[in-house]
């Protein structure tokens, strides 16, 4: 008897901005469809952002990043790379298994689309004005330590 155990996963896609421009819906589906073609259930598959890429890959300086949650086997994940290194319209991907407790979670997120700006900037007004505890007040405690030995 062998049990079908799935794990969850999360795959960020880089996607070539100008093939994602002529059409797409067919570049999108492409990860989706490969999923389900490995026997995985996608559980969310969305558009995540546009934007310009720390360094050129493969001559494209923006990419179309591209979040996807599903559920496969383990065995299944090394077939699935192996589909995404020879699809030309994804530049670079990375696949992480995700904690199952995390799982609605991170799918309920996803779901809710990006965050808005002024709400980024709400987050880095609150930040700004946390109490800070650096190494400043680490590096005192310590040398208070060695001149008391």
């Amino acid at each position: 008897m062998s049990e079908n155990i799935e794990n969850i996963y999360e795959c960020l896609c880089i996607l070539d901005t100008a093939k994602y421009n002529r059409d797409p819906e067919t570049v999108s589906n492409q990860i989706s469809e490969t999923i389900e073609s490995m026997g995985g259930q996608v559980r969310v598959s969305r558009l995540w952002e546009e934007r310009k890429l720390a360094y050129e890959i493969k001559k494209q300086s923006r990419g179309i990043y591209w979040l996807t949650y599903f559920r496969i086997a383990p065995e299944k994940v090394k077939g699935l790379n192996r589909q995404f290194q020879i699809n030309g319209n994804i530049l670079r991907f990375l696949i992480l298994r995700i904690d199952p407790r995390l799982e609605q979670v991170l799918v309920d997120h996803a779901l809710a689309g990006p965050a808005r700006k002024d709400e980024g900037a709400e987050e880095a007004e609150s930040f700004e004005d946390a109490p800070s505890y650096g190494m400043a007040d680490d590096h005192e405690e310590n040398e208070k330590n060695e001149d008391n030995q």
